[in-house]
Parts: structure tokens; C-alpha cells; sequence
């Protein structure tokens, strides 16, 4: 049983770290969002199905048609979701885009009690007013530091938040589906939306990426999507709940590190400040509840 836990955190904590280094690769891929977003779910939908198809899995729809009728809302927002997100990457630093989309889980700390009667503790509401000012500190330096351009992004980062807070609160209800068809299922609902959008918005281009944007894709697709997503919901079995949620903050941080020293993005002193708020208060929320539940163990949406 030990070497299960072992071997479930190592490979929770690989597709963390992998999450964390997905705007180093967006950057590197010169197509519009919307483009990226497609095929990144293109090549996602076909890694996880031969993952299943070796695995011996048979896909399995929802039983209910309530279920099945949320999870195609969720996939069409995960779409929209990921062109947010790396609209963000485009008009800021991939620090500040990273932060304003980690404000989901405070997101969804509101939206609780408003949708399911759940009540807010003193120490939730807390946690909710100093993560909301650290947003307010990222948001504040970025018009100071970064200009039109710079709120633009946070903009976006938030926009993302909020798909992603709702892609939570309806994962939140749905039960008796595999973690792993879930996600194939809302790859392929958001692989038909976004088909007309991408169409008649920017159109196809992706053969005139050059060969390195056509590798960074591949990264994206296979690497921090398919295989990803298939280690972290793998791992979820034998990782209790806290311990997932913990281990979830992985991704920031090195998306925060990536951004500063790999990519050389400035990161003014407000904005880290703001950003130590964010992560550091949502991650208290996290700490010693009975029941810890975060974004990702609901669905993978980075």
C-alpha cells in the first residue's frame, strides 16, 4: 500500500509539474488561441483513447441523461476555457495569467453556498476576502507595470477562472463516471464546438506553424494533455483528498518560476505579493478540513 501511495504521488506530482510549464510551450506555437486549443484537444482525445483501449477500459457513458447533458456543457466550456487561457499567456506574463486563472477555486468558494446551501466559515470567508485582495494587488501592479496590455491578460486569466470555476461546480454533481472517460467525453464535445469557431474565426493554419511549432503542439497534446491527464487521474485513487490538493499548488509554482527565470517575464514586487495572497490563502482553505475539495479533483482543465 505504500508503494502505491509512492508511486500515485510521483505520478500526481509529474503532471503537476507538467501543468506548470504549459505556457512556456503555448509561447512557443505560432497560431491563434483558438487553433492551439483544437488540436491540443485532438491529439489529448486520441492519447487517452489508445490509453484506454491498452488499459483493456471500454468507454462508458453517464448512466443518467441529466449527467450526460452537464458533462457536453463542461466539454464546450473547457474549450472556451483553454482559448481564455492562452489569450491570457498572449498579453501578459505567463506568472500574472497563471494567477488570475488560480482565483477558480475561490470562485467556487462563493458560488457554494449560493448553489448547493453549503455555509461559508469564518475562516472560508477569510480565506476568500485576502485571496480576493492578492488578486486585486496582481491586477493593480499589472495596469502600473504592463499597461492596457497587462489587464487585458488578466482579463482573460479571469475569464478562464470563471469557466473553470463552472466546469467545477458541474463536475461537483456528477458521479459515477471515470474520471478518465469524463475528461475523453468533455475533449470531445469541446472538439466539436470549437471546430465551427476555429472555422470561421482565424480558419486552419496549423502546416504553416514551421516544424517547431509544430513540435511544441505535439508537446502539448501528448505531454501536458493526454499522458498528463491520464497520470493525474490515475493517481487520485490511492492520494487522499488533501493530499491531492496540496499537491495540486505544484503547478503555480513552477509555472510562476518558468515564467521569471526560464522565459525572463518581469514580476514586480506587488504582483508577487499578490500572487503569494492568492495561492497562500487558497491553499490554507485547504488545511485541515474534513472534507478538501479542489479543482482538480474534479476535473483537469490546465
Amino acid at each position: 500500500m505504500e508503494n502505491r501511495t509512492r508511486s500515485a504521488k510521483l505520478m500526481n506530482i509529474t503532471a503537476m509539474a507538467a501543468f506548470g510549464t504549459l505556457g512556456y510551450f503555448v509561447a512557443k506555437i505560432p497560431l491563434a488561441s483558438e487553433e492551439i486549443a483544437f488540436f491540443r484537444a485532438v491529439i489529448a482525445a486520441v492519447v487517452i483513447l489508445a490509453w484506454q483501449l491498452v488499459r483493456g477500459r471500454k468507454f462508458r457513458l453517464p448512466a443518467s441523461r441529466k449527467s450526460l447533458i452537464l458533462l457536453m456543457a463542461s466539454g464546450a466550456m473547457i474549450g472556451f476555457n483553454w482559448i481564455f487561457l492562452f489569450e491570457a499567456y498572449h498579453y501578459t506574463s505567463v506568472s500574472v495569467a497563471t494567477l488570475s486563472y488560480y482565483f477558480a477555486p475561490v470562485i467556487v468558494m462563493a458560488a457554494c453556498p449560493l448553489l448547493f446551501r453549503e455555509r461559508l466559515s469564518l475562516k472560508q470567508i477569510i480565506c476568500f476576502a485576502c485571496s480576493t485582495a492578492g488578486l486585486v494587488l496582481v491586477i493593480s501592479s499589472g495596469g502600473l507595470e504592463g499597461g492596457s496590455s497587462n489587464v487585458t491578460g488578466v482579463g482573460y486569466g479571469l475569464g478562464a477562472a470563471v469557466l473553470y470555476a463552472c466546469i467545477i461546480l458541474i463536475n461537483k454533481s456528477l458521479t459515477g463516471i471515470d474520471g478518465i472517460d469524463r475528461t475523453l467525453l468533455q475533449f470531445l464535445v469541446g472538439l466539436i464546438v470549437m471546430f465551427p469557431y476555429v472555422l470561421f474565426k482565424s480558419g486552419f493554419h496549423v502546416m504553416e506553424a514551421g516544424t517547431v511549432g509544430i513540435m511544441n503542439l505535439l508537446v502539448l497534446g501528448v505531454v501536458h494533455t493526454g499522458i498528463g491527464y491520464c497520470l493525474y487521474f490515475s493517481s487520485l485513487g490511492d492520494l487522499k483528498g488533501q493530499e491531492a490538493a496540496i499537491l495540486s499548488y505544484i503547478d503555480p509554482m513552477v509555472a510562476c518560476v518558468m515564467s521569471v527565470f526560464v522565459m525572463g517575464e518581469a514580476m514586480g514586487l506587488m504582483q508577487a505579493a499578490g500572487g503569494v495572497m492568492i495561492l497562500g490563502f487558497t491553499l490554507y482553505n485547504e488545511l485541515g478540513g474534513k472534507t478538501p475539495s479542489h479543482p482538480r479533483q474534479k476535473t483537469g482543465c490546465e
